[in-house]
């Protein structure tokens, strides 16, 4: 039970459950609702509990709900350019069985290898090339689901347009399994890509290199990355898995356009000039292939990296692209005025920033100083016009913020879709709300 018991959020509170259930196919999972229903058991469903917000946390007492063998791909159309697969599908599954049909499913979130499809709808994932490309919800053309009430329904549509009704699958995507258990997904796919092309550039400072992310806006340019690592991140990375990374830089820029022909090396070009005007002290365009994968794994790796060195609490604030530096800037003086070590990594490119905050552990004052830049960062994310979360989810450690972000009436309307959807508030409960 314990295994079960909480996702990678590990500050945030959780429970052990009574049972944990791995159903196999849709009756299995209805099966489950109604018996929980029956004995006003709560439910809790997850994924591969790779979260970062206390989502999938279990509280005492509860099913847990695993869709961890529900890993069929049911269809992949070449002509209609759609998957359907089960929830527990991993994202990089389906990635590389869409690139066999020649076609490419685009939300790409750092915990792609493990995270599933599920998992992802049920946060809204987001990812490296969201910036050009969007994040879960535009690509979720439809759900199968069953309701708190038991009720198995389909949501959206197989075709390339439709308005038939209000939008409830927009709802039930980011939703974080309070509205119901999702049990098939049908997922709107793109043909592949061309190949990237890779500008680095190296900055003295955050805030220079946020100017230089604004540079890039400014010059017109949608890359199909736009990537932050600091120099926390890449020395993490670098004493675990030694792949040379260490660069004389405070903070690395990681740029890419998929761009095709002549047309790629021209875009990649003027972002190296965008990296020179924002204050790069050294700034290419990347020739050598292996070099450029290796920086973008060490941005995909960073997290569990900086884990090896104590619990780590992580950001996941959105901020418009314009507020970018100030914003990097602001969570640097919330370190310094906390005495707690902030590590940077960012979807720059669309102003969705990761701090991670590091805890050591025999720092018996730590975790209270740290929690402390927490909120400073989440209250100057507000400040700056922008929300607590880009693509985490709320879960149980953005309960706060998300009270301080929408009104008193907003959040009256959301509670009133999801008691209807889940009257006897067995699904999730605790979870986004108090």
């Amino acid at each position: 039970m314990r295994s079960y018991a909480h996702d990678e959020a590990e500050w945030a509170p959780h429970g052990l459950p009574a049972a944990v259930v791995r159903p196999r196919t849709t009756g299995d999972v209805q099966a489950v609702v109604h018996t929980c229903l029956a004995h006003r058991v709560p439910l809790v469903t997850r994924g591969a509990g790779t979260g970062l917000s206390g989502g999938a946390n279990a509280v005492d007492g509860c099913v847990v709900l695993s869709t961890e063998q529900m890993t069929r791909i049911l269809e992949i159309d070449p002509l209609e350019r759609l998957a359907v697969v089960q929830p527990g599908v991993v994202n990089d599954h389906l990635r590389t069985a869409a690139a066999e049909k020649g076609l490419w499913y685009p939300p790409d979130p750092a915990s792609s290898p493990w995270s599933t499809i599920g998992g992802n709808v049920a946060t809204n994932a987001g990812g490296v090339c969201c910036v050009k490309y969007g994040v879960t919800r535009d690509y979720v053309l439809a759900v199968e689901m069953v309701t708190g009430t038991g009720a198995v329904v389909r949501l959206g549509r197989r075709t390339a347009k439709g308005v038939a009704g209000y939008d409830l699958l927009g709802l039930v995507v980011g939703s974080e399994g309070t509205l119901g258990v999702v049990t098939e997904v049908t997922v709107r796919l793109r043909p592949a890509r061309m190949p990237e092309h890779t500008a680095v550039g190296y900055f003295d400072s955050v805030r220079a290199a946020g100017q230089a992310i604004h540079e890039v806006g400014a010059a017109g340019i949608v890359p199909s990355a736009l990537e932050l690592v600091d120099r926390h991140c890449l020395a993490a990375v670098d004493a675990w898995k030694n792949m040379g990374l260490s660069v004389d830089a405070d903070v690395v820029l990681l740029g890419r356009t998929d761009a095709p022909g002549a047309a790629g090396h021209d875009e990649a070009d003027r972002m190296v000039e965008c990296f020179m005007r924002g204050g790069a002290s050294w700034a290419a365009r990347s020739t050598d292939k292996q070099e450029a994968e290796a920086l973008f794994a060490a941005r995909r790796l960073a997290y569990p990296a900086l884990e090896r060195l104590g619990p780590v609490l992580t950001e996941d604030v959105c901020v418009p692209l314009g507020a970018v530096p100030v914003m990097l800037e602001r969570i640097e003086q919330a370190g310094r005025r906390h005495d707690t070590v902030i590590a940077n990594i960012a979807h720059a490119g669309d102003g969705n920033l990761h701090p991670l905050l590091i805890v050591p552990d025999d720092d018996p004052s730590a975790r209270r100083r740290a929690q402390d830049a927490f909120d400073d960062i989440i209250g100057d994310a507000l400040d700056l016009g922008g929300t607590v979360t880009g693509e985490h989810g709320v879960g149980l450690l953005k309960r706060d913020g998300l009270r301080a972000e929408l009104s008193k009436d907003v959040i009256t309307m959301q509670r009133a879709v999801r008691a209807a959807l889940d009257p006897a508030g067995i699904l999730n409960p605790g979870k986004i709300f108090d």
